[in-house]
């Protein structure tokens, strides 16, 4: 077997323990992708469209479109169960360079500062409450000012960082538990839309005059919508803890995305029976200004605490995801030989959980100077989506021989349709913010001076 696709019982360090069972896969699927996005898009889609219909019509895309990438992710993440998920897929299709800027990637900028982004997102959200308004107040250590926000937002991911640190399996017990109560929470407040006087089925059609409107409309809307369904591939960075993943992989990513789409579909259906669509346009918070309407005050902290939870579960899987990728590319002589340490108590890639937490810690600190950052690098996101899911037909055309317990139904087209939906979301990026674009392909290619000075140590060594 090539190097590039060795197993890890031909690395030098330990692996880590297949103790994640479906339910819990599935919950990383889930409590991942079900951010604050759903509270707050709707508003956004509908400025663009102008009519329920298209709205609808931008959710059924975005959704098949991300279960289109799933399915194609599940063929190789059953075929290729390890920790690193997209890493691996990368490094055995394209190489170590394409492998390691991956890497590079997702260590340095898109995975802390998602951490640092969801973080201070559920700080932002917990405002609300009068028990949490020094929040929003300066307050300065050693002479140096910071908002209360960003004290909190360290602290709860330092929180979250020491919860995986004592193993995936309390984390992902903490995953189920809570993505449980957050789906739970969700269908409260569809429920109190739906039996509410106040709403009416008229409200489904009523339009936004002004909207964007036509195909541009549209296609802004379900750029939203994918924003919104963002995170289903976290999963596959965690495939070499999950039990039987020749099964529990496809289950959860297929699943998994199923049970979001209706979760989704749900929300929007619910606020759009209480609120018409240029009240829906207007608001920042369409689902708070829903249960405002339904139950007052009352609402409205239900509807927030239900954003907290929700922010807070999202933050787990992007902790427990993100430590995975240096670990792994450690593990192959690729990074730090440090970040492969697996910790002989609690069996958790305890230096890459430190050394993210502490990256985020620093985007935490300068929060106005990265807040840019952040932005720039999502499309490396659609970037890498695209090559680890066109990474499929290089498998099947180099390796047909490698066991795949599962296929993806509708090969060639399903994963082709998503490579190049994807390439045209990256093109459709690099048009709109061609600046911002060069600048977060010039992060991913500061990491080529990184790899040839890891090449030189380890040939020195």
């Amino acid at each position: 077997m090539s190097p590039s696709l060795s197993t890890p019982s031909d690395r030098l360090s330990p692996d880590l323990p297949r103790v994640l069972g479906v339910r819990e896969a599935i919950a990383i699927v889930v409590g991942t992708i079900i951010g604050s996005g759903i509270f707050l898009i709707p508003s956004e889609m509908m400025r663009d469209t102008g009519s329920s219909s298209l709205v609808y019509l931008a959710w059924i895309a975005g959704g098949l479109l991300s279960l289109f990438g799933a399915m194609t992710y599940a063929e190789l993440g059953a075929m290729l169960p390890y920790a690193g998920g997209e890493y691996v897929y990368l490094r055995g299709a394209y190489g170590d360079t394409t492998a390691f800027l991956y890497m590079w990637t997702w260590f340095t900028v898109a995975k802390p500062g998602s951490i640092a982004t969801v973080s201070i997102g559920l700080a932002r959200t917990l405002e609300f409450f009068p028990a949490f308004h020094w929040l929003s107040d300066s307050i300065t250590v050693v002479r140096i000012p910071f908002y209360g926000s960003q004290l909190f937002a360290i602290a709860v991911t330092w929180l979250i960082t020491g919860l995986n640190y004592l193993g995936i399996k309390k984390a992902g017990e903490f995953q189920f538990v809570f993505t449980a109560l957050k789906a739970a929470l969700i269908l409260v407040v569809v429920a109190f839309c739906f039996i509410s006087a106040a709403g009416s089925w008229s409200n489904f059609s009523t339009t936004l005059p002004h909207a964007t409107g036509g195909f541009s409309g549209f296609m802004l809307a379900l750029v939203a919508t994918l924003w919104a369904y963002d995170g289903w591939s976290d999963l596959s960075l965690v495939a070499g803890e999950v039990r039987h993943p020749e099964r529990n992989l496809p289950i959860a990513l297929i699943g998994g995305l199923l049970v979001v789409g209706v979760l989704f579909m749900a929300t929007n259906a619910g606020i759009q029976y209480i609120l018409p669509a240029s009240q829906i346009a207007a608001t920042g918070r369409p689902a708070i200004a829903a249960l405002t309407v339904v139950a007052g005050v009352g609402g409205t902290a239900l509807v927030t605490a239900a954003m907290g939870l929700s922010i807070a579960v999202t933050l787990n899987g992007t902790v427990m995801s993100g430590a995975r990728v240096p670990f792994a590319a450690a593990r192959d002589g690729l990074f730090f030989r440090g970040f492969a340490r697996v910790h002989p108590r609690f069996h958790s890639p305890s230096t890459s959980l430190a050394a993210q937490a502490l990256l985020s810690t620093v985007l935490l600190l300068f929060l106005s100077a990265f807040q840019q950052l952040f932005d720039l690098t999502i499309f490396a996101e659609w970037l890498f989506y695209m090559l680890a899911a066109s990474t499929v037909f290089i498998y099947r055309h180099k390796r047909p021989s490698l066991a795949r317990p599962y296929k993806v139904w509708g090969y060639p087209w399903i994963p082709a349709i998503f490579v190049l939906c994807a390439a045209a979301v990256l093109v459709s990026s690099y048009a709109g913010n061609l600046k911002g674009s060069l600048i977060g392909t010039a992060l991913i290619l500061t990491g080529l001076p990184v790899l040839i000075l890891l090449r030189k140590l380890r040939a020195q060594s």
